[in-house]
């Protein structure tokens, strides 16, 4: 199983703003100290030593909510852009 990351929210620069970025055809990619939980407030485990979380948008992971590169094999096609004006 693959680990993921989210550093202490007590050690973080809150100065700095969680930076979420959506992978054209791939995951929601989360940049900062998170933490995330399931309904019932149970933190999933994640791996201190990685810089990046990559939340599942496809559906298709085995590893949810967690992306495993399902996205490459299910057709999953998704190229959202914010608003220019």
């Amino acid at each position: 199983m693959r680990s993921h990351y989210s550093p202490d929210p007590k050690e973080m620069n809150l100065s700095e703003p969680v930076k979420i970025r959506l992978r054209d055809n791939g995951p929601m990619v989360i940049e900062g100290g998170v933490e995330i939980t399931d309904a019932d407030g149970n933190a999933f485990p994640t791996n201190p030593d990685k810089p990046v979380v990559a939340l599942c948008r496809c559906g298709a992971t085995k590893n949810r909510p967690f992306c495993d590169g399902a996205h490459n094999q299910c057709g999953f096609e998704a190229a959202d852009r914010a608003p220019t004006e």
